[in-house]
């Protein structure tokens, strides 16, 4: 896993249209990393929430959502993801990127200064099976910190979400 306050490893992967990209393009904003699914409720759950944030954060953020699931087609990750009205999804159809970075859930998400140093990684809020509705925010508190100046406290949360599926069944 990489480490907090350590650079945030590079990658190139394509969108749903085939266009690659890579973590380096995004330089000078702060990054939203999104380990995503289109069929885990977590992930839809948190999507709607990531799109009101990110409406308020404007241009100073940019969220990458990366699909990782070796099951998901891509023909189910694109109509989702139109659904959703996510602006940008990368398919990482060996798991490689979800390797790279030891994500294990989705959503998992990853904040990477402007600079590209991890500064959070973790889960969107306290939501877990037992507590249903959120009473922190650790994402938007995270954003908020590094907008400001400021580091994340706390820096790693545990994520929550369904397992990112790493072999096609």
């Amino acid at each position: 896993m990489p480490l907090i306050n350590a650079p945030a490893p590079d990658f190139e992967l394509p969108d749903l249209s085939g266009q690659p990209h890579t973590l380096q393009d995004f330089r000078g904003q702060v990054v939203l990393l999104n380990f995503w699914s289109a069929e885990c409720p977590h992930a839809a759950r948190v999507d709607g929430e990531l799109l009101n944030d990110l409406r308020r954060w404007g241009s100073r953020v940019a969220m990458i959502s990366i699909a990782s699931n070796v099951n998901e087609p891509t023909e189910l990750i694109s109509r989702v993801a139109n659904e959703r009205n996510l602006p940008l999804v990368l398919h990482d159809t060996q798991g490689k990127v979800a390797d790279l970075y030891a994500a294990q859930t989705t959503p998992q998400l990853f904040l990477i200064d402007q600079s590209g140093v991890l500064r959070y990684q973790g889960a969107y809020d306290d939501v877990t099976f037992r507590q249903r509705t959120p009473t922190r925010f650790y994402l938007r508190q995270a954003v908020q910190a590094l907008l400001s100046g400021q580091m994340p406290d706390p820096a790693e949360t545990p994520p929550y979400g369904c397992a990112i599926v790493r072999h096609a069944p």
